[in-house]
């Protein structure tokens, strides 16, 4: 589990960079983008993989929110990042509060606390 909490951190260090500069006016970096997807993605596979095997009670309801927060990113990258238009603050804000919900169930259940 804790491979898979590092993976989502590394990707929301990355995911907080390109929200910055969205929230300031800016068009996130492509390789940014690419990258957050890629980690997020894995990350995914991996605690699915981990709830099909049997992890229950925080991993489910994480996995939940994390498969809204990745709707939300795909919306992001096909409906606006690929299109080059500015990203919708109310969409990065959603997809962040949904990613941040799940990232934080997932290392509760890690760490025993829930």
């Amino acid at each position: 589990m804790w491979l898979i909490i590092l993976i989502f951190a590394i990707a929301a260090v990355i995911g907080l960079t390109m929200a910055i500069a969205a929230f300031q006016g800016n068009f996130p970096p492509v390789a940014s983008a690419v990258m957050h997807g890629v980690l997020a993605a894995t990350g995914l596979v991996l605690l699915i993989v981990a709830v099909v095997q049997g992890a229950t009670g925080a991993a489910v309801w994480a996995l939940g929110f994390l498969l809204a927060a990745a709707l939300g990113g795909f919306g992001m990258a096909f409906g606006f990042h690929a299109r080059k238009k500015p990203l919708s603050k109310g969409v990065v804000a959603g997809h962040a509060a949904l990613a941040v919900i799940g990232f934080l169930l997932l290392l509760a259940g890690a760490l025993k606390l829930i």
